[in-house]
């Protein structure tokens, strides 16, 4: 309980930074990249993973905009289900190693992980 705790606490006081961790690293590479959400009448939504020519690994600024999508996707009422899929045949071959690459110290790698985590068990509820 105390582990849940500190890591929230660690959560609020990190995403903002996270964010800016994320976009800031991901400046000099250009990607047309994001994902891209279709909320279909039936309350499910489609989300897809858009960045084919990395094989829709995760650029810093794909990340941000994934909290993003989870954001509105948490405010939209008639949700009842989410398909999450990858374009060009391929879900998703994680964190572009150029973002990983680009991360300074442990401290700013441990953000962006605390970020992700954030929005993926966000996406999950």
């Amino acid at each position: 309980m105390v582990l849940y705790a500190v890591s929230r606490h660690l959560l609020r006081n990190c995403s903002a930074l996270g964010a800016w961790i994320l976009q800031r690293q991901s400046s000099g590479w250009v990607y047309s990249s994001s994902h891209d959400l279709y909320k279909q009448d039936s309350g499910i939504a489609l989300l897809t993973v858009n960045n084919p020519s990395r094989m829709n690994a995760f650029s810093g600024s794909m990340m941000v905009d994934l909290e993003a999508r989870v954001t509105e996707l948490e405010n939209w009422s008639d949700g009842k289900g989410l398909i999450v899929h990858g374009v060009a045949d391929t879900f998703c071959s994680g964190s572009d190693l150029n973002v990983v690459r680009a991360i300074a110290n442990p401290q700013d790698g441990m953000k962006m992980c605390m970020f992700m985590q954030n929005t993926l068990t966000r996406l999950h509820r």
